[in-house]
């Protein structure tokens, strides 16, 4: 098996995968009176997605911090960072993490499709996860009634929506200082999902959500993340596994360069730190094409 070829266990729920080739649309943008980001034309739409997860090499825990889940049939999906600080009390943050999204994704399958509330969603996994440790989350559901993104995130996971070649929407982070994000946890000292950032943004046929942990965000800039998605999208179509691999390995390769300008060494200068080149850290990479619902395989 090649490398960029989907492992056969993976961590979701339903789905698989094509190649395909697909037509960009790209219509009038609009606000509507709420200030929602939306598109003049207004067609029913689905996600075609996977995951690509990277955990950095760490012999106490081959698992890694990260974790994920994909609710194909639901449109759901969500990604989880377990703080990696626990483990100089001997706790696998990873644990956390993992048993958050598990959580997560059976409290979505007991939902009817298309009521998926992710602050919900959230808030009924946080309440239910006993591990110790903390993380930080974001979890993401398409709505077919408004063909919207709906999103809560807690820390500084997060996504962003391609659209041609530019960036056309970017979650929030949320942190306390540099390097110390909001997170989840069973400790007095941690957040709750009340501390969640909501928002949705519309999505239209022919855009490409790109979805990660910070493992991602603090070692590729955004135009290394939609450079990767046009290459590889030219290359062999629709088919998000290969996409996500490939952001996820030059997140990786980055991560491991001492000299290179990344975004956490300039969040670190900016914050009065001194550090050079990439962060070492788990890597997760969801990526998620939009497109029409009668889209078929």
């Amino acid at each position: 098996m090649s490398d960029m070829e989907r492992p056969a266990k993976i961590p979701r729920f339903s789905g698989s995968e094509s190649i395909a080739d697909t037509t960009k649309l790209f219509p009038l943008l609009l606000r509507d009176e709420d200030g929602i980001l939306k598109s003049a034309g207004k067609r029913s739409v689905k996600l075609i997605m996977d995951c690509c997860s990277l955990p950095k090499e760490n012999g106490s825990s081959p698992q890694g911090d990260d974790s994920h889940f994909i609710c194909d049939c639901e449109q759901v999906f969500g990604v989880a960072d377990g703080v990696g600080g626990w483990a100089k009390k001997g706790i696998d943050a990873g644990e956390y993490a993992r048993e958050l999204m598990l959580n997560s994704a059976t409290e979505v399958k007991e939902l009817p499709r298309g009521s998926v509330n992710p602050l919900s969603v959230l808030n009924e996994a946080y309440s239910k996860t006993k591990a110790q440790g903390s993380s930080t989350a974001c979890i993401v559901a398409l709505r077919e009634e408004d063909n919207s993104l709906h999103c809560a995130n807690v820390g500084d996971c997060g996504f962003m929506v391609i659209r041609g070649d530019s960036i056309f929407y970017r979650s929030q982070t949320q942190q306390r200082r540099f390097n110390c994000p909001f997170q989840l946890g069973n400790h007095l000292k941690s957040d709750t999902p009340s501390s969640a950032v909501e928002f949705k943004v519309e999505v239209e046929e022919g855009d490409v959500i790109v979805a990660g942990t910070d493992g991602l965000f603090d070692n590729l800039f955004e135009d290394n993340i939609i450079q990767a998605v046009k290459e590889m999208t030219g290359y062999i179509g629709i088919y998000p596994y290969g996409a996500a691999w490939a952001i996820a390995e030059m997140a990786k390769m980055i991560s491991k360069d001492k000299y290179l300008v990344t975004p956490f060494s300039l969040g670190a200068e900016m914050a009065g730190y001194t550090h050079y080149g990439g962060k070492i850290d788990d890597i997760t990479v969801v990526v998620a094409y939009v497109v029409s619902s009668s889209w078929g395989y």
